[in-house]
């Protein structure tokens, strides 16, 4: 689905989970994909100033499993757990903000593959990941 026939996203902003009102992000869970966007502060950064690679790492986790848990579920409520995570590291992220989009790319209504990546404002390539992920039971479905 394009993105202009998109409906409305369902959004999660700034309360949803200990680790959004720690990180300070906004999800924005479409049909066919999951957004993140993240304004950079001294809290995500390294001892160098740039990134911090954990943090790209949950980043790309969230937008994962967010949208797994849209394609299980019109509402994104159902329970998603990460099996794996693989992540690739390209460029380091210096400031500003950043946009992390996530796809399912396969699998079947327990368990599901995932992709991920992150760019900065101008556009640069920061990380990437995929990963498997599991819907686990307690969650209606």
């Amino acid at each position: 689905m394009s993105a202009a026939a998109d409906a409305e996203p369902l959004v999660f902003a700034h309360g949803g989970s200990g680790l959004q009102r720690a990180y300070g992000h906004v999800v924005r869970v479409h049909d066919d994909r999951t957004e993140l966007e993240l304004t950079l502060s001294e809290q995500h950064m390294n001892r160098r100033g740039v990134l911090h690679g954990g943090v790209m790492a949950t980043v790309l986790d969230i937008v994962c499993g967010y949208a797994c848990s849209r394609a299980v579920s019109p509402d994104a409520s159902a329970a998603i757990l990460t099996l794996s995570l693989t992540t690739h590291y390209l460029a380091p992220g210096t400031g500003g903000r950043i946009t992390a989009t996530g796809r399912v790319t396969g699998g079947g209504t327990r368990t599901l593959f995932a992709e991920g990546r992150i760019t900065d404002d101008a556009g640069t390539l920061l990380a990437t990941g995929s990963g498997v992920f599991k819907r686990v039971s307690g969650d209606g479905g």
